[in-house]
């Protein structure tokens, strides 16, 4: 079978299957998407409202992956990268009601009033440890073990409560943070295989992951679009309701049109309806995988009368006992997300420390985010302009202790069922750059296979 003859089926128009969908094409084949929902782009909407611009889903993501710069670069003309003002790239972390910058180095992590004394000690032997031997080890385990219990409290649990809106204590390095679990098997260090990795000469294909924050100019569904114009919107069905079968010929059949490929975006929660004919007890594997239910708040204020906020963002630790995870200052460090001299922030709570407060009404909601808001970004009076709620029941999967069954899982399938590729965020990251990554190594795995 050639590449013209070729159709393939991809179930979710996410940005991973947006990403999918649009490489494939590129690379000459038949392809049609299949979207549950009324709309692409999955949880990624922007919204415009009195001058101000807000997600409802991701704000921005990480470019730590050069597929994601890649992206920008195929769809230039259509779509415009924005890269985070570096005027605003400090974080804030809270600390006994006071925000502290997070340091970035190793002077800042010694003279910081974040982490104990002793364990600044700690960290200058932090080169010298031995590197772990369990795959299995939490991320909290990880840090205790090679920086102390500070750095735990106050650098990693608020940096997971802002990316995994989740729980150190039940996320698997390997799997949550597969990076730095490499870098300690690599080098034995982290901070010695970060100083031997900066030695390495980068390509300029590398140099792309440059790590900063971005989004796309005027709104994170400018990309969305962008993709769909690529894409087609006649290959693209919406309001789809239907279930895939296998044809017993080696294809699968979606509502009367056989496809020789299918590849899934959808959640785990979502497997047994779409495929009703795949074992239970292997998506069973699969669909033992948490997600953090959280909550989103956009406030957007035409005059901003608090504390300065020249910064990319604030986030809680735990310890700290507050009703919020974080707030994001998102016309600090983006164009145009805010009129001039106003504000927009947007404030998440939940996760899977709090997954009740998705429940709570809007009123409820409303009465924790006045509170912290206002005593944590110096308020006098708590009067924003645009207030909107957005509340998400499976929001970010928790890569923990099933991940090894739930990824031996997904192989036994796609070997069970040729032409069937099991994706999204139940495997390979969460991040949008790992997204994308995903996306296009499955398309050019795909192209290199089919002649």
């Amino acid at each position: 079978m050639k590449k013209g003859e070729t159709n393939i089926a991809v179930i979710g128009a996410g940005l991973t299957g947006l990403t999918i969908a649009y490489y494939l094409k590129k690379h000459r084949f038949k392809v049609q998407v299949f979207e549950k929902m009324d709309h692409a782009g999955g949880v990624i909407h922007t919204h415009r409202e009195n001058g101000f611009i807000f997600e409802s889903g991701p704000n921005t993501g990480s470019m730590s992956r050069y597929e994601a710069a890649e992206l920008f670069e195929d769809l230039a003309g259509d779509c415009t990268l924005e890269i985070a003002d570096e005027n605003a790239k400090d974080r804030w972390i809270l600390k006994g009601g006071k925000w502290h910058s997070l340091p970035s180095g190793l002077l800042g992590g010694i003279t910081t009033p974040l982490f104990s004394f002793s364990d600044k000690l700690r960290l200058l032997g932090e080169p010298f440890r031995k590197k772990g031997t369990n795959p299995e080890e939490t991320i909290a385990d990880l840090v205790r073990r090679r920086m102390g219990k500070t750095f735990l409290h106050y650098a990693v649990d608020p940096f997971i409560s802002g990316v995994y809106s989740g729980d150190p204590e039940k996320l698997v390095t390997k799997y949550a943070i597969p990076k730095l679990w490499q870098l300690e098997q690599d080098y034995g260090s982290f901070i010695g295989g970060t100083i031997k990795k900066s030695k390495i000469p980068k390509t300029e294909r590398d140099k792309k992951a440059s790590r900063e924050v971005f989004s796309a100019v005027g709104g994170m569904d400018n990309l969305v679009k962008a993709l769909v114009k690529n894409i087609g919107t006649e290959n693209i069905h919406l309001n789809w309701d239907k279930q895939v079968f296998p044809t017993g010929k080696g294809g699968f059949e979606i509502g009367g049109q056989n496809f020789s490929h299918v590849i899934s975006t959808v959640g785990a929660y979502q497997l047994v309806n779409v495929f009703p004919f795949l074992p239970a007890d292997k998506v069973e594997k699969i669909n033992k995988m948490n997600y953090a239910r959280v909550t989103q708040v956009a406030l957007g204020f035409r005059k901003w009368e608090g504390i300065p906020i020249k910064s990319f963002g604030g986030l809680i630790p735990s310890k700290e006992k507050h009703d919020i995870l974080g707030i994001l200052f998102m016309s600090s460090f983006m164009k145009k997300r805010a009129p001039q001299g106003g504000a927009l922030l947007a404030v998440f709570l939940g996760g899977v420390r709090r997954p009740e407060i998705t429940g709570y009404s809007d009123d409820q909601i409303m009465t924790l985010v006045k509170k912290e808001v206002q005593n944590l970004m110096g308020l006098n009076k708590f009067n924003p302009d645009v207030v909107k709620i957005f509340r998400y029941p499976h929001a970010i999967p928790q890569y923990s202790f099933e991940s090894k069954d739930k990824l031996e899982a997904i192989t036994i399938l796609e070997n069970d069922f040729p032409g069937l590729l099991l994706a999204g965020n139940i495997r390979d990251g969460i991040g949008m750059a790992d997204r994308i990554k995903q996306g296009r190594n499955i398309a050019d795995q795909l192209a290199a296979k089919i002649k």
